[in-house]
């Protein structure tokens, strides 16, 4: 009897030295949860049997239970590194819209090639659906949706109206070269480029060049020419590729008056044509100092191209875009459960509800006992070498014991069999 009882101690021992080893291959893995053996003796009584006398069976494995205690939390670059400071688990799908869902506080998000937010495994982590100032509007497990960055914001305009108001300097002379060329810089006295939109929102450079055409007059009225291009397209307004410019004694616009509308040209890679009009209005001035851009404006926006993603410490995701704009994407969804120990491990720090664990409890970040989420961070391994190591010392130390009251066991059997023979 002895003998199957000192096998039974190895046995335990041996899973315990297993379920130690297993928690210290996994000491560098993130968002790894230690498990601790747990033994129980075994008693065989009767009614008849006098508790005095009982004798024990040895030990069996009553469970492995898993630590779920908070492991150390390091920070990293990504935006998408989130990590739980407190209860929860972030809910993750194996498939696109799945229906299966699993568990995780394995932050390390990334960005898949269809822009889907993923863990390492390419499971799609799950939020609530926000409106446009982040509130949540709806709530459940069915509700859920995969997390995916859009690749633009807005609508392309293309620019219709440009308004432009300078000061050209009174004292300028008239240049060298009287044939106007852009290439030349003695053709003309000054410049300055506007970014214009074309149809499809892409940046297109307005580059206008002022020269002088006449010195005052008598009562003090001069006049100017101004040349527009887009890119390598000359802009021209009546067949003409000039807007005649006049001021007068006191340095003020009198030509023209209102806005210059061009005729319809197609930027490059563009292949619809637009209009554009360039309107100096009353800003515009001719005075005795140096050239300057007073105002600028132009009335085209181009599409928002996605430069950056941000989770807050109550996991509302917003994107940001180039052209200023930002979108709320959703909120993570955290999970909690009656009796985490009892999760089924998957495997890369997943795990999946039983009903040991109970249904989970769905909720966001900093509400209902939930914890902070924290972006940028990754939460470790809550292994502890040092613990392990003493724990694998003494786990050696009881299998050694048992090992030892089995040969013995074997000894006085031999004995026995030596006797009788």
């Amino acid at each position: 009897m002895s003998f199957y009882t000192s096998l039974s101690g190895l046995q335990a021992s041996q899973t315990e030295m297993s379920t130690i080893s297993h928690n210290l291959a996994n000491v560098g893995t993130n968002g790894f949860k230690k498990s601790r053996t747990d033994f129980a003796d075994v008693i065989a009584s009767s009614v008849s049997l006098s508790p005095t006398k009982m004798v024990g069976s040895g030990a069996v494995v009553k469970a492995n239970r898993q630590q779920f205690a908070q492991g150390n939390l390091i920070q990293s670059s990504s935006s998408l590194d989130l990590a739980i400071s407190g209860d929860g688990f972030f809910l993750i799908k194996p498939q696109i819209g799945g229906a299966t869902v699993d568990y995780t506080r394995n932050g390390a998000f990334k960005v898949d090639s269809d822009r889907y937010v993923t863990d390492g495994q390419g499971n799609y982590l799950q939020v609530y659906p926000v409106d446009g100032s982040g509130a949540v509007v709806a709530t459940g497990i069915d509700q859920t949706k995969d997390l995916r960055l859009p690749a633009s914001s807005g609508i392309a305009k293309p620019t219709g109206k440009v308004g432009l108001s300078v000061n050209l300097p009174s004292s300028a002379a008239i240049p060298a070269t009287a044939t106007f060329d852009r290439f030349d810089p003695s053709s003309y006295n000054n410049s300055t480029v506007t970014t214009i939109y074309d149809g499809d929102g892409n940046a297109q450079s307005m580059t206008t060049y002022f020269k002088r055409d006449t010195m005052p007059d008598a009562s003090g009225n001069s006049s100017w020419s101004a040349y527009s291009f887009v890119g390598d397209l000359k802009l021209t307004t009546g067949g003409s590729d000039k807007v005649a410019m006049t001021f007068d004694g006191n340095g003020e616009l009198t030509a023209p008056t209102t806005a210059t509308t061009f005729d319809p040209v197609a930027p490059a890679g563009s292949a619809v044509a637009q209009t554009v009009a360039l309107d100096f209005g009353t800003a515009t001035t001719q005075l005795a100092s140096p050239f300057n851009v007073a105002s600028r404006s132009q009335d085209g926006t181009a599409v928002g191209k996605l430069q950056g993603v941000t989770v807050d410490a109550n996991g509302l995701v917003k994107a940001s875009f180039s052209n200023g704009d930002t979108q709320s994407l959703g909120k993570v969804v955290l999970a909690n459960f009656t009796d985490p120990t009892g999760l089924r491990q998957l495997g890369n720090s997943t795990w999946a509800s039983t009903g040991l664990s109970g249904a989970p409890v769905l909720g966001t970040a900093n509400v209902g006992g939930f914890g902070n989420l924290m972006s940028s961070t990754i939460e470790r391994s809550n292994v502890d070498i040092t613990e392990e190591l003493v724990n694998l010392i003494a786990a050696q130390r009881n299998f050694q014991a048992n090992a030892k009251a089995l040969d013995t066991a074997s000894q006085i059997q031999q004995t026995i069999f030596q006797i009788q023979g």
